[in-house]
């Protein structure tokens, strides 16, 4: 195979219930749209040059049984009441030659905003490591931001985060993928 890099990117997210784990996991996929797709997940890399795209115009470039590569989150449980959550975050550098980073976490009792805070800071210290940006770790991510801001070196950051509580009797899963599109 020839070394192929995505053009496009679309982030999605989705929420599935049912008494099967798989089945949920199946409707949270077709909740995010792509149910249709045999799914490869890859790891962190987003691509030099790659244009975010909306979610709509990914998922009309997909076509049934696509090899699909994307960067995903996921989690189910099947304990009442419990709060899950799944999320990817993205750091794109200023530089388009460059590359950025996609994270993907998953969470237990934490909110979607939380948990999206938290992929999307991991994103950003992958990708502020590579360039030399020196910062705190232990930093609050206000002061981590502003720090990326200043460097210039960092364009934006951003997440795509599915929470869920889950119901009596019943497996709830949540994704949430980056999707890419050649």
């Amino acid at each position: 195979m020839s070394n192929q890099v995505p053009k496009k990117i679309f982030f999605t997210k989705g929420v599935g219930s049912h008494k099967s784990e798989l089945h949920s996991f199946e409707l949270a996929l077709r909740n995010a749209g792509i149910e249709k797709c045999n799914l490869v997940m890859v790891s962190s890399i987003f691509p030099p040059g790659c244009k975010v795209i909306s979610r709509e115009k990914g998922l009309k470039e997909l076509n049934p049984g696509d090899i699909t590569y994307c960067v995903m989150s996921r989690n189910c449980n099947n304990e009442p009441r419990r709060l899950i959550a799944a999320s990817v975050g993205c750091a794109i550098p200023a530089d388009r030659n460059a590359y950025g980073y996609i994270s993907e976490h998953h969470a237990f009792g934490k909110t979607s905003v939380e948990t999206g805070d938290y992929a999307e800071d991991l994103a950003a210290a992958m990708l502020a490591s590579t360039l030399g940006i020196d910062f705190d770790v232990d930093a609050s991510w206000d002061e981590k931001e502003e720090i990326f801001k200043i460097s210039g070196k960092i364009v934006r950051t951003r997440n795509v985060t599915q929470s869920a509580i889950v119901k009596n009797g019943v497996h709830t899963s949540v994704v949430a993928a980056a999707v890419f599109v050649f």
